[in-house]
């Protein structure tokens, strides 16, 4: 891995307005006015909500690294770094594992305002699983960002990835959280990444409505090895036209 390519990378996305408003802000907004709107009597319903919106900050981020993709696809920079010591295994680790650090914000942002805005306990192991299971859980979300990249424009990236995004986030439990959704909709959220990586972590802050942490572990996994298989595939696939 490249330190200097990640570092670009890196500064490229934060210097991005609409990236630090719907994948840093958003989240947090969405959090403090859901925990205000619903209620429970028999579950923390703010430290669920954290939950969701946590994934969903970084999930946001996660999709950024599909749009960069597809300019530097458009503009044929890709195939400039082809011929630079720079491997495509080195490029899409960049562009990954740059995703995975502009995802730390909604990560540590999001809980803040939790503790210090909703009275949000939990002991250090939940905050840890919390923390360390969406990032690493959102790997499989990545390589979707990764995966539309190869396939997308410019132009087109910015409506694909919304309308992933938040049909991914109503479906998967990320907007609804999973207690307020009817039978039908619960059954479709189970066809999402994104409700795994909740179910992943959910645990910490609530046992209502969770599922086992294996199920949920090799669901992602699947997810991850089916993505990762794709992004390769395509990209092997680009590089055999230069």
């Amino acid at each position: 891995m490249n330190p200097t390519y990640l570092k670009i990378e890196v500064v490229r996305t934060f210097r991005s307005t609409r990236f630090v408003l719907f994948a840093i802000a958003f989240p947090v907004v969405m959090f403090l006015l859901q925990s205000n709107v619903f209620g429970s009597a028999e579950i923390n319903i703010a430290a669920v909500i954290m939950v969701n919106m946590m994934v969903f900050g970084t999930f946001s981020a996660a999709m950024t690294s599909g749009g960069k993709l597809a300019l530097e696809r458009s503009i044929g920079w890709q195939r400039q770094l082809r011929l630079t010591p720079l491997s495509g295994a080195g490029y899409l680790g960049g562009k990954a594992l740059s995703a995975m650090l502009v995802a730390l914000p909604s990560l540590i942002l999001v809980p803040l305002a939790g503790v210090f805005l909703q009275d949000v306990h939990l002991g250090p192991a939940a905050w840890l699983r919390l923390v360390l299971g969406i990032w690493l859980g959102a790997i499989p979300l990545v390589l979707l960002g990764l995966l539309l990249g190869q396939f997308g424009t410019p132009d087109s990236m910015q409506p694909v990835s919304m309308v992933v995004t938040m049909t991914m986030g109503f479906l998967g439990g990320v907007f609804i959280p999973i207690d307020a959704m009817p039978s039908w909709m619960s059954d479709l959220a189970q066809l999402t990444p994104t409700y795994w990586l909740i179910q992943l972590v959910r645990p910490a802050v609530t046992d209502h409505l969770t599922v086992s942490f294996p199920a949920a572990l090799g669901v992602l996994a699947a997810w991850t090895a089916v993505l990762g298989a794709l992004v390769i595939r395509r990209y092997r696939k680009d590089s055999a036209r230069v």
